[in-house]
């Protein structure tokens, strides 16, 4: 059943932990877009090289490349000519001032775990709007 209402999105999830990545899965299922995941922000580098998606899911703490260092990658290709990519960064360490910290890093938004599949909509929906 899709409840967003909206286009089926193409989402690339970035999470090294293999019970959120069916969880981030379902929910985008259960909003209706498809759901690629990764187990980590060289992987996600590597995919968003090779297939085109509408929004990244990227976890904060991954091992290889965490998703800090993978935004930065994301941004620098911007700035060379690549297209922008819509990025929310996901993390389980909500700490007050995160949101503003990964925005000020170039992230377009940001969303808590365990991920609440209304909010992540609204967030996909309000990140997608302002773009």
């Amino acid at each position: 059943m899709n409840t967003s209402k909206s286009t089926a999105l193409r989402v690339l999830a970035a999470d090294d932990n293999p019970v959120n990545q069916k969880l981030i899965v379902a929910a985008l299922k259960q909003l209706g877009h498809q759901g690629v995941v990764v187990s980590d922000g060289e992987k996600a580098l590597r995919c968003l090289s090779q297939l085109s998606f509408d929004v990244l899911l990227l976890d904060v703490q991954m091992p290889v490349m965490d998703g800090l260092e993978a935004l930065a990658s994301i941004r620098k290709q911007e700035l060379q000519g690549k297209p922008h990519l819509p990025v929310i960064m996901v993390t389980a360490n909500d700490v007050p001032g995160d949101r503003e910290r990964y925005l000020k890093q170039g992230a377009d938004g940001y969303v808590a775990k365990p991920v609440d599949i209304a909010l992540l909509d609204a967030e996909i929906k309000r990140v997608l709007r302002r773009l």
